[in-house]
């Protein structure tokens, strides 16, 4: 089951008309287009407004991060797809798909990390990176076999960051799962966590 499967979202989002301006200037630094524009993620933000008081701050903390953590924006946004996975929430995936594309992540990578098998990718770094997100989201813990191979490939730092990457899309896979935020139209049509190899690609061949 893949979330949103309610037919509304159970709050409504305001509307991101009102963001405040110092907020949209914010989201003016987000790395790349895929969340901008058609792409922008209005009702999930729509929701996150219903308090004003966290939404400021959480934005400048989420977006400043993206471009402070050594994870590259490709490593980030993996790290994102295979959230998007675990928490079966289609808002997040079909949204960073289009962003994951922008930033050189193939269809063959989307299949793999829809099936969480890694061999896929060929750096080492990235299936640590995917191997430690199944980790801290299934065990919520990280044995020490897997810590002492990772160790190996990623540096203190990375780990730090990791974790801080993942707790941002616990809060907006959550936020999306629970309260069935709806889809916009602009990614509705965008391929889901739950399409198979093939059919991914016969619409990637679409004109």
């Amino acid at each position: 089951m893949t979330f949103p499967n309610e037919p509304v979202s159970r709050i409504a989002p305001l509307s991101t008309d009102d963001l405040r301006p110092e907020w949209a200037e914010i989201l003016e630094r987000l790395p790349g287009k895929g969340l901008k524009g058609e792409g922008f993620p209005r009702n999930v933000l729509g929701i996150l407004m219903q308090n004003q008081e966290t939404l400021g701050p959480f934005l400048d903390y989420w977006v400043t991060s993206k471009s402070k953590m050594g994870l590259t924006v490709r490593e980030q946004e993996l790290v994102i797809l295979r959230m998007a996975v675990l928490y079966r929430s289609e808002y997040v995936w079909k949204h960073h798909v289009k962003v994951g594309r922008e930033f050189g992540i193939n269809d063959a990578e989307l299949d793999a990390i829809r099936q969480g098998s890694y061999t896929a990718f060929a750096a080492e770094r990235e299936r640590a990176f995917l191997e430690l997100t199944d980790a801290f989201v299934n065990d919520r813990s990280l044995a020490p076999k897997l810590w002492n191979r990772t160790r190996c490939v990623l540096g203190s730092r990375d780990f730090i960051d990791l974790i801080s990457l993942v707790s941002q899309y616990v809060l907006f896979a959550l936020t999306n799962v629970c309260m069935q935020v709806q889809l916009e139209p602009a990614v509705a049509d965008l391929p889901g966590i739950d399409v198979t190899p093939s059919a991914s690609a016969k619409e990637e061949s679409l004109p």
